[in-house]
């Protein structure tokens, strides 16, 4: 015959440690949510501003206009020869804004020979009715760092 456990001992450990626990597996998924949402933002931005660049290039006034992240603000610089197009847009997760925070991202591209009234200055929102006001970005990715030469 087995011994019998005594009652109290051990009951209820399981709750304890679930309630101590779960909270911190909440907030470990909601991190790992959050930095997957980044990353696509990033993706999104950084194809969203080679299409405009190369769009530029090519001659396209309303290439500010393409679709792109929710939210996203487009910048398009034609200096001489070079078209450089940044893309920002707020970082979301689940749905919901977080704060200040915003993903960037900068293409450089050529200006093909021939190719007049490019949209220089020109600034716009992705997804709007192709509206495009004058303005000017820094040109960079954000963190000082100058852009992304792609020929």
């Amino acid at each position: 015959m087995r011994p019998r456990r005594q009652a109290g001992g051990d009951r209820g450990s399981f709750t304890a440690e679930l309630a101590a626990g779960l909270p911190a597996l909440v907030l470990l998924l909601a991190v790992g949510l959050s930095a997957v949402s980044a990353v696509v933002t990033k993706s999104e931005c950084l194809d969203m501003a080679r299409s405009v660049a190369l769009a530029t290039a090519r001659g396209d006034r309303d290439a500010a206009a393409l679709a792109g992240p929710p939210g996203a603000e487009v910048s398009v610089v034609v200096d001489g020869d070079l078209a450089t197009v940044t893309v920002r847009a707020p970082l979301r997760a689940l749905g919901a804004r977080l704060g200040p925070a915003s993903v960037t991202a900068s293409v450089t591209a050529a200006v093909e020979p021939g190719v007049t009234g490019t949209a220089a200055g020109a600034t716009g929102n992705a997804g709007s009715s192709g509206s495009v006001t004058g303005g000017a970005v820094d040109g960079g990715d954000g963190a000082g760092s100058p852009p992304e030469r792609h020929r």
